[in-house]
């Protein structure tokens, strides 16, 4: 019973070659981009694939720090989640705003939602978390710590989206929006877009927090696995908006990624004082 609590030995064995085989597609993804090849209508199967690879190497390596029950169920509640509050956005613009899903992302669940929606939501919702449990790792001990970490999830998916709106949008045309010219908007999405998915990213985080949150607390090592997660997906955004001349999206594509590398990196190498031993007064 007490194994079922530890972390998933499958997780520390899986972790380097499930992350090599992303990076290669990754690799090869961000090449076809730097050249300018278009994919063909037939290959819009692509994006999907991704996807998958990224949620694959995501959910293994959170296992290696929660057990394999914890690591299923958070990314189906997330998932389920997601899809639920994405299809209702479709159909009612609420809390996205207006917004339409072109067939470059493949086949649509119930021809309303593309399917890599949801999973992209696991690999978001789940990699900024790790970022942000790195950036707060020095008030660890801290009363509210939790709810720093659930706001700066939040906060890191919102920054992130700010890369992809350009990109989706402008770059690969996953999506458009149907915003009102006197609207302020960000490349066409509504203000309220970066708003709903601040909202939309604490909601699901409040309903999955439970299974991310490891029962049986011990000393782990780490984990940058998050962190190159979001830079390689920022950098991807980054580079397809540059080749456009989107400059106000690279420029903060840039700053962001600078910032969050910068204090991630400062938590990850925070050392905890040790207690010295007190000195005998005799």
């Amino acid at each position: 019973m007490h194994d079922a609590l530890l972390p998933s030995q499958y997780g520390r064995t899986l972790h380097k070659p499930v992350f090599i085989i992303f990076l290669i597609f990754f690799g090869i993804a961000w090449v076809r981009l730097l050249l300018g090849i278009k994919l063909p209508e037939s290959a819009n199967w692509a994006p999907g694939l991704m996807m998958v690879l990224s949620v694959c190497t995501t959910l293994v390596a959170l296992a290696r720090r929660l057990p394999l029950q914890n690591v299923f169920w958070s990314g189906c509640l997330i998932a389920a989640l997601a899809a639920i509050v994405e299809s209702v956005g479709v159909s009612t613009g609420i809390p996205f705003g207006p917004r339409t899903y072109l067939d470059t992302l493949g086949g649509k669940l119930l021809d309303v939602l593309p399917w890599p929606i949801p999973l992209a939501w696991i690999v978001i919702l789940i990699n900024c978390r790790g970022v942000a449990r790195l950036i707060m790792r020095p008030w660890r001990k801290t009363d509210y710590y939790g709810f720093w970490v659930i706001g700066l999830t939040c906060l890191l998916a919102t920054l992130l989206d700010l890369s992809l709106e350009p990109f989706a949008v402008q770059v690969e045309r996953y999506w458009t929006w149907q915003t009102k010219p006197n609207v302020l908007n960000w490349y066409t999405a509504p203000w309220v877009n970066s708003l709903a998915w601040f909202i939309t990213a604490l909601s699901i985080l409040a309903f999955t927090m439970p299974w991310l949150v490891n029962k049986v607390p011990m000393k782990q090592p780490t984990d940058y696995h998050p962190l190159i997660m979001w830079q390689l997906f920022n950098l991807f955004f980054t580079t397809g908006n540059a080749l456009h001349n989107l400059w106000p999206a690279v420029a903060v594509g840039l700053a962001t990624s600078v910032i969050v590398a910068i204090f991630t990196i400062r938590g990850a190498r925070w050392q905890f004082p040790v207690a010295l031993p007190l000195r005998d007064a005799s």
